[in-house]
């Protein structure tokens, strides 16, 4: 497991508002997943995950529960990323920590559907 950084719980608060913790972490199974079904990207853009989590360009609604997906445009290296944020709220068993689930680049189209189609929970201003 690692620690990736700390979320602001007022700005998660759009997601549940009784998060137990601020620290986020990964789990090994996750990044294997993440290079199973996303190659390269956990390689090549890892280092964004924090700043995809501390600065979200859209906080969107996810279908599982305490869950959001977050998305980020990083004008350094040109790309839209995608990333499934589990918060661990007083329901989840002792020992549960925020996490990654799952984190991917996409293509514009993608960011513009899931824009369109998902509820906006949060917008960067």
């Amino acid at each position: 497991m690692h620690k990736l950084c700390d979320l602001d719980l007022d700005l998660y608060s759009c997601v549940s508002p009784r998060i137990l913790t601020t620290e986020v972490v990964i789990t090994e199974e996750r990044i294997a997943h993440i290079q199973a079904h996303h190659p390269q990207d956990y390689e090549r853009f890892s280092a964004y995950i924090p700043a995809t989590i501390q600065d979200p360009d859209y906080i969107l609604a996810d279908a599982r529960p305490n869950t959001a997906m977050l998305l980020k445009q990083v004008t350094q290296c040109g790309a839209h990323f995608r990333l499934a944020l589990r918060v661990v709220t007083p329901q989840d068993r002792d020992g549960y920590k925020n996490s990654v689930l799952t984190f991917m680049k996409i293509r514009e189209k993608e960011w513009r559907r899931l824009l369109r189609n998902k509820k906006i929970l949060y917008k960067r201003e």
